[in-house]
């Protein structure tokens, strides 16, 4: 996990800088810090943020009265004097709603502390049931969460299928039957909480960055019914010219053919890394090479990513979906196949390895969201 103070926006010349934007911006950077590095005095945050310390005992207090930090006691550093009181983001006292809309044939929801920790889960069936059906279920699923918490809620993260447009608009989700969906708002309406509602894997990139082992420059791709990649560069979400960076499940791989996909083309990406695919073409594979279809998954997603870590200069890839699918074969092969096609030079320092906590992931991603959001902590 980054441990590094995010710097400031850039600010617009055509926007009047007035002095609660500063004020605002320092609240977040010591919420950051605690968040981050965990408890400690108000002298060692003035130290660490290069602010005076009576500024930080300012910015603290009004952190405490607003329920966003706590204090926990006296420090147990020796140092000359009175030892100094412990301040935290208060971690078990607010509470973020996470909701999945990914799984296959079911709605996944949960209560999580600000530490990613699921408290509570809930679920619901959908079966076949598509548009305004899910809509409703979505609703049902999240007021049952909102009943179930035990503290302050921050807001509702949601993480969906599909393609994530301005204002929480789902612009496309095939899987869920929904066109220009303006989710956000429904959601918003129906609970009075601050929504906010991205893609699945750009959730789970979240996660994995926030809550697990990502550096600043990383691909994630989550896979499971579908093929879906989160892209963090710099530390920052790279969300693209379409709001549909990372949508590389219907990119074709090579040029000698394969199977047709759901969305017409022929050899896509997920036609050969989707989990169904996978285990279908696992149970096809004949008894002289049983793992090849893994192998060939995951040279076909090495191709799909090497222009990718190429162009954006990466240092992870992250797989995030069925452990017995991805770990091993797969795993090893993508590694082979993106050693093969970069320059020595910039995989020297690229890892390829699973994500952290990935049945939850989106979930926790969710959540994540809702803290950078409401605390301004990431």
């Amino acid at each position: 996990m980054s441990t590094t103070v995010p710097r400031a926006r850039r600010v617009s010349p055509r926007s009047a800088v007035l002095p609660a934007h500063g004020r605002r911006h320092n609240l977040s950077l010591v919420l950051q810090m605690l968040y981050s590095v965990g408890a400690m005095s108000r002298a060692d945050l003035a130290r660490r943020l290069g602010m005076s310390k009576v500024t930080v005992s300012d910015l603290v207090s009004e952190l405490m009265d607003s329920g966003h930090a706590v204090e926990l006691g006296p420090s147990e550093v020796v140092r000359p004097g009175k030892p100094g009181t412990l301040v935290d983001v208060n971690r078990t006292g607010l509470q973020a709603i996470g909701v999945d809309l990914a799984e296959h044939e079911v709605l996944r929801a949960a209560v999580l502390d600000l530490d990613g920790n699921i408290l509570v889960r809930a679920e619901r069936a959908i079966a076949d049931d598509s548009g305004q059906a899910v809509v409703d279920k979505v609703l049902d699923l999240v007021h049952e969460v909102i009943g179930a918490a035990t503290a302050p809620l921050l807001g509702i993260g949601v993480g969906t299928p599909g393609i994530v447009g301005p204002g929480g608009v789902v612009d496309t989700a095939p899987n869920l039957g929904w066109t220009d969906v303006p989710l956000r708002d429904i959601v918003a309406n129906a609970t009075g909480l601050p929504v906010f509602v991205v893609n699945d894997a750009d959730a789970a990139v979240h996660a994995d960055y926030t809550l697990g082992e990502g550096g600043d420059d990383l691909v994630l791709v989550k896979i499971g019914r579908g093929v879906g990649g989160g892209l963090i560069v710099g530390g920052q979400r790279v969300r693209g010219a379409h709001f549909a960076s990372g949508e590389i499940g219907h990119v074709t791989v090579g040029t000698d053919g394969g199977a047709t996909c759901r969305c017409g083309k022929v050899g896509c990406l997920e036609t050969w890394v989707s989990a169904p695919n996978l285990e279908k073409a696992l149970e096809a594979a004949g008894a002289d090479a049983p793992q090849e279809p893994l192998r060939e998954a995951g040279e076909r997603l090495g191709i799909a990513l090497a222009p990718v870590v190429a162009a954006l200069d990466l240092s992870e890839v992250v797989l995030s979906g069925p452990e017995h699918l991805l770990g091993g074969v797969l795993r090893d092969a993508l590694d082979e196949t993106l050693r093969a096609r970069l320059l020595a030079r910039t995989t020297t320092d690229l890892t390829v390895r699973l994500a952290h906590r990935p049945d939850d992931i989106v979930l926790r991603g969710a959540a994540v969201l809702v803290l950078w959001d409401q605390l301004g902590v990431a």
